[in-house]
């Protein structure tokens, strides 16, 4: 005796209408993420540039990120502990980028206020590098005469004032005022016959000058920098001089930060370091 097939059940119009609902918003939800997922890779695809990192980002020998994206925990222990509050986490544009430390330097630049790099022992994860223990150490960036027209020293020029304007928020390090604590750079005036502010507050010059005199910075001869980072060169041309970049800059940003022509006449490149120059990697 064959058995008897059961009966389908018939749905009804309101659950094929639900399930109708379902299927729509399931379809949605998984778009959505695809379309989140896919935009992480924009900032990559339109081959945006590269922020300005703290010292110690890991970088391979072509720069690339790669490590130091997926090493960084996003927790900003880094941005907490910078004196002079120049790091910043990224925005929703940076894509996979997002939340990621990064700094600015026209608006506020890393003077190395703290000679302990206290972002790079404030990380815990190592994606600023604890392989590294001073500012010399550090491969930010590289700093270029981008506009050399417009250069003040170029042009035999001196510079009296505030470097930025009054209403600049930006601060850092005067040796002389406050050993540890930085002002803003608006209080404190220029009067230079000759301007020369991106090799006057140079950290790593201001370095080897005290190294020089006598008095390395917290008494440590290792925060002596071994090499010059910018220096001032004749033009031939009355009293102008040309500011030239040497193997010792770090790409900190504070010439960039502290020039006073809009815009400035001499920027951070991220994309090259002392090291990628003097391997011939452009």
């Amino acid at each position: 005796m064959s058995e008897e097939k059961p009966k389908k059940r018939k749905v009804g119009p309101r659950k094929r209408e639900q399930s109708r609902r379902e299927f729509i918003r399931t379809g949605m939800l998984a778009g959505g993420t695809l379309i989140l997922a896919l935009a992480g890779y924009l900032p990559v695809a339109s081959s945006a540039k590269l922020r300005l990192r703290p010292p110690g980002a890991l970088k391979d020998a072509e720069l690339n990120e790669r490590e130091f994206l997926a090493a960084c925990i996003k927790c900003g222990q880094c941005v907490q502990v910078c004196p002079v509050e120049a790091i910043k986490l990224a925005d929703l544009d940076e894509g996979f980028g997002i939340g990621v430390p990064y700094l600015d330097a026209r608006d506020q630049a890393c003077d190395f206020s703290c000679d302990g790099l206290q972002c790079v022992l404030a990380c815990p994860t190592g994606a600023l590098t604890h392989d590294i223990d001073y500012p010399a150490q550090s491969r930010m960036g590289f700093a270029r005469l981008s506009r050399p027209d417009a250069c003040l020293a170029v042009q035999g020029k001196g510079f009296s004032g505030q470097a930025r304007g009054p209403d600049f928020p930006g601060i850092l390090r005067f040796e002389d005022i406050d050993r540890w604590n930085p002002i803003p750079l608006a209080d404190h005036p220029f009067d230079l016959e000759l301007c020369d502010l991106c090799v006057r507050r140079c950290p790593i010059e201001i370095r080897i000058a005290q190294c020089e005199a006598g008095t390395p910075p917290s008494g440590d001869p290792n925060q002596c920098p071994p090499k010059h980072a910018i220096r001032l060169e004749p033009t031939g041309d009355g009293k102008a001089m040309i500011p030239i970049v040497e193997d010792g800059c770090v790409g900190c940003g504070v010439c960039e930060m502290i020039c006073p022509v809009e815009p400035t006449a001499i920027v951070i490149d991220t994309d090259r370091t002392a090291d990628t120059l003097n391997r011939g990697v452009s």
